[in-house]
């Protein structure tokens, strides 16, 4: 007989997203390389859409400007230390 594992299962919360470019109606972009301290950890790895509360939308676009400043040499790779 197949195990029932529906009991072990933890509850799914559906946590509504602010996110901050929807709010402000605005995109992100390579240009605004300031601004992306706040959706890099610590070591300078991109954070998911579940830490920093982005949209999916915008976790796409937000990700390759990331990778588009780093590559123009605007933000390090990673953080040394």
């Amino acid at each position: 007989m197949p195990k029932d594992n529906r009991k072990n299962r933890r509850p799914v919360i559906k946590v509504e997203r602010n996110c901050s470019f929807c709010a402000k109606k605005t995109e992100p972009r390579w240009e605004d390389y300031e601004n992306f301290g706040d959706f890099l950890s610590a070591r300078g790895r991109i954070l998911g859409k579940t830490m920093n509360g982005v949209c999916n939308k915008h976790q796409k676009v937000l990700a390759k400007a990331i990778k588009q400043a780093r590559h123009l040499a605007l933000i390090p790779f990673t953080n040394k230390g």
